[in-house]
């Protein structure tokens, strides 16, 4: 998602108004009594605040003018709930409410569909978690908050997991001199420990057409199932390195299999 767009939702972010507090004040006074076209005027002046919060989800993959409409919805509740009695900054108030707005929409946009009951349990753990954070300035233990909420720890742990969104396994982790790490690269292949096919002669041959070191590279990670940080570890050669190697090993064994 690109945050250098100037114009989103068809506003012009490098125009937008910024109020002062006395100008604030005056509006806010005038919202109270109804009137709308102070609070259009009070939203514009604010939507710098929900530009500047939408940045805080550059890597949700979301179209960033999705983000900013449903940032907007979370300002205009926070202009509509507002107490200036509260004696606390309107950004100080507003900010939580368009961040809370657009979680729920990617959580509910999420393409896994999970239940109501365990979204429920998944935003009470955050919120709660957001709170506790507020007062102890640190992050409570899964232990905490099931205490706090008065849920089991495991159904609080099932409930954050659910709502994740899932990430490919082409996902890039590390690039370096053209050489990319993909998170398929971190996961150990334990399937391939126990299959028979890596005994016939065919697989045997091409293994043997490989180096030294990429034999050594397919054993550790394909017969062995270690991940390849662990396989740079045993031969003392970067991450990097190994992924390369591993794909070479790995082309020269496709063209000699055909």
């Amino acid at each position: 998602m690109s945050m250098y767009k100037v114009e989103i939702c068809g506003v012009n972010t490098s125009k937008l108004p910024l109020l002062t507090n006395e100008e604030k004040e005056e509006l806010f006074q005038k919202i109270k009594a109804g009137d709308r076209k102070a609070r259009d005027t009070f939203i514009k002046g604010n939507l710098r605040l929900v530009l500047s919060i939408i940045q805080r989800f550059s890597g949700s993959n979301e179209n960033i003018d999705d983000l900013f409409q449903i940032g907007c919805i979370g300002l205009m509740k926070a202009v509509d709930h507002f107490d200036t009695t509260m004696n606390v900054k309107f950004s100080t108030y507003a900010v939580p409410m368009i961040i809370g707005e657009i979680r729920r929409y990617l959580r509910d946009n999420n393409s896994i569909r999970v239940s109501r009951s365990i979204r429920d349990t998944a935003y009470k753990a955050i919120y709660t978690k957001e709170a506790m954070m507020k007062q102890s300035d640190r992050e409570p233990t899964i232990e905490e908050l099931a205490e706090k909420l008065q849920i089991p720890a495991q159904d609080i742990v099932f409930a954050l997991d659910a709502i994740q969104s899932p990430v490919s396994l082409y996902e890039p982790v590390y690039a370096e001199s053209g050489d990319t790490l993909y998170i398929m690269d971190q996961i150990c292949d334990k399937k391939n420990k126990e299959e028979s096919w890596v005994e016939e002669i065919s697989l045997k041959a091409a293994i043997d057409r490989l180096s030294q070191r990429e034999h050594q590279i397919i054993e550790l990670r394909y017969f062995q199932g270690k991940t390849q940080m662990e396989v740079a570890q045993e031969v003392h050669i970067s991450q990097a390195q190994v992924s390369r190697l591993e794909k070479k090993a790995l082309r020269t064994m496709k063209h000699y299999l055909g």
